[in-house]
């Protein structure tokens, strides 16, 4: 299968399209590919433990929920 690589810019002021990458990269672990996540811009902020927390985008699991899916798997995480 392939390796798809994620991009994101959006941070805690857009909870909704924070979470959109991490979704569609458990839908690629789903599907049989290798995802990989970056994350650049204000998306970085998003690696502290106490901004992940807080974070949850309308109609998506916890954004902490979704990290740790994607940690759990192996998913190379670029800041």
């Amino acid at each position: 299968m392939a390796t798809i690589l994620f991009v994101s810019t959006f941070g805690s002021d857009d909870p909704t399209r924070a979470s959109l990458p991490l979704v569609a990269a458990g839908g690629a672990i789903e599907a049989g590919h290798t995802p990989q996540l970056f994350l650049a811009g204000e998306a970085t902020y998003l690696m502290k433990d106490v901004v992940a927390e807080q974070v949850q985008g309308i109609g998506w699991p916890p954004f902490k929920d979704l990290l740790q899916r994607l940690v759990s798997n192996g998913v190379p995480i670029f800041v």
